[in-house]
């Protein structure tokens, strides 16, 4: 009976843009840790990236349901889960989940830009006062009170969207660790794994993204900060390769009836994927480049560029991560005694091209963004030495010369 599959298991139901699902949210789960990071736990040095890691969060987020909608056929049917809810259905949770993420993740970037929105309210005429004044909802007062309240407010909603960021990917891992019948998806470990990964691969987004926007801005790259990101970036990126190595070898170990057709999905049919781009390419050697940055005194310019390197290999082990869970784990016959195929395709609802533009949706919306938001931090500069008529007056001492 090798290698047989019965012909009703030839389909792969959960294609491309299911894999790119959970890829994007977890962009968004990564990226508002870093901005957490900052807002509440008071890592001073993310300062530099606190708000733009934060707009990067909510634009992604915002497209994060396409990808479902899109592969359900009939999008409209997605609203049913909100005039008929069924609070036991694991599949509707992601909408209430997603909406009230939404809703937090709104709110703290209202209350992070309202001191900006209230200045370009007042410092524009005509269309953008008015824009700028209906963003602000009318509340114009910046006064050191209502600062100091603001900041509260984003220290209290940054602490409650860390756990429901968290639940937020960690739930895309329970689907999948909970299909009993699918032994390659079935394990308590998947959740954890998948937020990991997420963390990661939102963490290195931001610096890919921080470092191309300094570039086209021709701004000074924040060295602290960026190096600071890439430190926490080999720091996750290391619990993340211990839990997926864990899986692996808890499987290998325990030698259940599951693991012939396991071993034979991960050594026959996506080794490529899985050890090759994965594990080799897309976890161990970032993290050594990483390693090279924080062990030797390499200068600026080279740990820049090996950290750039390291986050898009990591970008591409994660998409890889999340190929090899979705599509792998329905490449094993039900019977577990055989494997089907799957190419995507090129054109159509669930082919490449449909799926590269969900991925371009975001970083347009985040381009957005950052023009009505700049979220970057414009340091005041010393004022000049005062001057009147020949005198010169210094902090330290006043020089008068005559003429």
């Amino acid at each position: 009976m090798a290698g047989f599959i019965y012909p009703n298991e030839g389909l792969v139901e959960w294609d491309l843009l299911i894999v790119i699902y959970p890829y994007i949210t977890g962009l968004v789960a990564g990226a508002f840790v870093v901005s957490s990071l900052y807002h509440v736990f008071g890592l001073k040095r993310l300062k530099p990236v606190s708000r733009f890691s934060l707009i990067t969060a909510l634009a992604f987020l915002m497209v994060t349901p396409l990808p479902l909608v899109m592969h359900l056929g009939r999008p409209e049917r997605a609203f049913e889960m909100f005039l008929t809810p069924n609070l036991t259905s694991a599949m509707s949770a992601f909408g209430y989940i997603w909406f009230f993420y939404l809703l937090i993740v709104l709110a703290e970037v209202w209350l992070v830009f309202r001191p900006d929105i209230t200045r370009y309210a007042n410092a524009n005429e005509g269309a953008k006062k008015t824009f700028y004044t209906v963003l602000a909802l009318g509340v114009l007062n910046i006064s050191e009170a209502a600062h100091k309240l603001d900041e509260k407010l984003i220290k209290v909603l940054a602490f409650i969207g860390v756990p429901v960021a968290f639940l937020l990917h960690g739930y895309v891992g329970f689907i999948f660790g909970a299909v009993k019948a699918n032994p390659w998806w079935s394990t308590p470990l998947m959740p954890i794994i998948f937020l990991m990964s997420a963390i990661v691969s939102g963490i290195s987004l931001l610096i890919v993204v921080y470092l191309a926007i300094t570039r086209l801005r021709r701004a000074e790259v924040e060295h602290k900060c960026f190096h600071f990101m890439a430190l926490w970036l080999g720091g996750f990126l290391t619990v993340a390769i211990v839990l997926e190595g864990l899986e692996i070898f808890s499987m290998f170990y325990e030698q259940e009836e599951s693991w012939e057709i396991i071993s034979q999905l991960i050594s026959q049919q996506i080794p490529v994927s899985y050890f090759g781009i994965q594990f080799g390419i897309g976890s161990v050697l970032p993290l050594l480049l990483l390693a090279l940055t924080a062990l030797f005194p390499l200068k600026e310019r080279s740990k820049t560029a090996l950290a750039l390197v390291s986050s898009c290999l990591v970008l591409v082990g994660v998409f890889a991560m999340r190929w090899n869970v979705v599509i792998g784990g329905q490449l094993i016959s039900k019977s577990l005694r055989g494997f089907t195929s799957y190419i995507p395709p090129i054109w159509g609802i669930n082919g490449l091209v449909t799926s590269i533009a969900v991925m371009i949706l975001p970083f347009i919306l985040l381009a957005v963004l950052v023009y009505l938001l700049p979220p970057w931090f414009v340091e005041e500069k010393p004022k000049p030495p005062e001057r009147r008529g020949f005198v010169f007056r210094t902090s330290a001492l006043a020089v008068k010369r005559e003429s």
